[in-house]
């Protein structure tokens, strides 16, 4: 298929349903699951979270790229959407830190947007339908309908080789240079399982004055020197993450301290012996609701997922820890030992609220009382 030069860029659903608009990014066509994002702010964290790898990102706020992007402020290196859709695009941003504008960004990160779409009606066809594939058809040549879903996006985000985060962000070391540093030192040492980790999650570590050695998806890491594990967000669908489930079912068996964060939830729930599904449109946003089990307390999360955990599924020692007050769906589980706690949302946030921040606390503060 070759696109006519006449006809304006758009977004074709897979149900038929086409939106046409005005590209703002890169002159290439993509194809992706396309889902929406319900943040008002935030879309430099948002376009760069290996979560949304594989995925046509649309943005429910209908004014996006006004403060331009600025050096930093990504959760990963680059941008991890095959394509972007938006309402109404500000060409010209204004914000003292940023470097360039949004489609600036896109163009050099060769990924096509589209503006001028209504976004109002496109989502309402992806809730009412549930997520579906899409094609973004910005350039000369087509693309077919293709879903990421089949593919491993983990081990296309993760690191190949481990690194050590002794207390600075911008300066990791590789491991085999550091061994004997970190093994001299008398900090917590965190093994991150790198699923498509955001880089708030280690800053986050960091923070508590905690070392983190972030490792690939499938690496063996119990040979290391370390106190306890954080198993990442990340894309697609967890059970195709074989290799990081193998070793959530040694880290059970060995009673090894374990926090789960978005896929990381549904990795260790998946470990334990329960199950997962796909959601009909995910969550996706700065504002989900959600219920700790056995409280009124309820908190407000930053979330970007497609599946969640059964939590009928779960074996009798394993619990609900928190609960999506909008469906009722899990969001968090916990061994009745306490030992291992996971959380479906973000509490590093970034973007969004800091509601859910004390589950690093929370979770640290338990190591010190084993």
């Amino acid at each position: 298929m070759v696109l006519n030069a006449e006809k304006k860029p758009e977004l074709l659903l897979e149900s038929g349903t086409s939106f046409a608009g005005e590209n703002f990014g890169a002159d290439v066509s993509v194809s992706g699951e396309v889902v929406f994002n319900t943040g008002m702010a935030g879309y430099p964290q948002s376009l760069t979270d290996p979560s949304y790898r594989g995925q046509i990102l649309v943005l429910t706020y209908p004014l996006v790229g006004n403060y331009g992007v600025a050096d930093g402020a990504g959760e990963s290196d680059r941008i991890q959407i095959s394509g972007l859709v938006v309402s109404e695009y500000c060409e010209k941003y204004s914000h003292w830190s940023a470097k360039l504008s949004l489609g600036q960004w896109l163009k050099q990160s060769g990924v096509p947007a589209i503006s001028g779409v209504d976004t109002r009606a496109l989502v309402k066809e992806l809730r009412e339908r549930g997520t579906m594939l899409g094609k973004l058809i910005a350039g000369s040549k087509g693309v077919a309908f293709s879903n990421a879903d089949k593919r491993n996006l983990v081990s296309e985000v993760s690191i190949k080789h481990p690194l050590l985060y002794e207390t600075s962000f911008e300066k990791p070391m590789p491991l085999e240079f550091s061994m004997n540093a970190y093994r001299r030192s008398k900090k917590l040492t965190a093994i991150l399982v790198d699923c498509g980790a955001k880089n708030s999650i280690i800053k986050s570590l960091l923070a508590r004055n905690v070392r983190v050695i972030k490792v690939p998806w499938d690496y063996n890491f119990f040979h290391m020197n370390f106190d306890f594990v954080v198993i990442s967000n990340g894309p697609g669908n967890p059970k195709i993450c074989d290799a990081t489930i193998k070793n959530a079912k040694q880290l059970i068996d060995a009673q090894i301290p374990t926090l789960g964060i978005c896929l990381g939830n549904q990795i260790l729930a998946l470990a334990a012996g329960g199950n997962t599904a796909k959601l009909k449109y995910g969550h996706r946003g700065q504002n989900q609701p959600c219920t700790i089990a056995g409280t009124n307390r309820c908190i407000i999360t930053s979330q970007n997922h497609g599946y969640a955990v059964d939590t009928d599924s779960l074996p009798s020692d394993w619990n609900a820890w928190f609960t999506n007050e909008n469906d009722n769906t899990n969001e968090g589980i916990i061994h009745e030992s306490g030992i291992f706690k996971a959380v479906q949302f973000h509490p590093e946030a970034t973007p969004g609220p800091r509601d859910a921040s004390f589950v690093f606390d929370e979770f640290l503060e338990g190591l010190n009382k084993q």
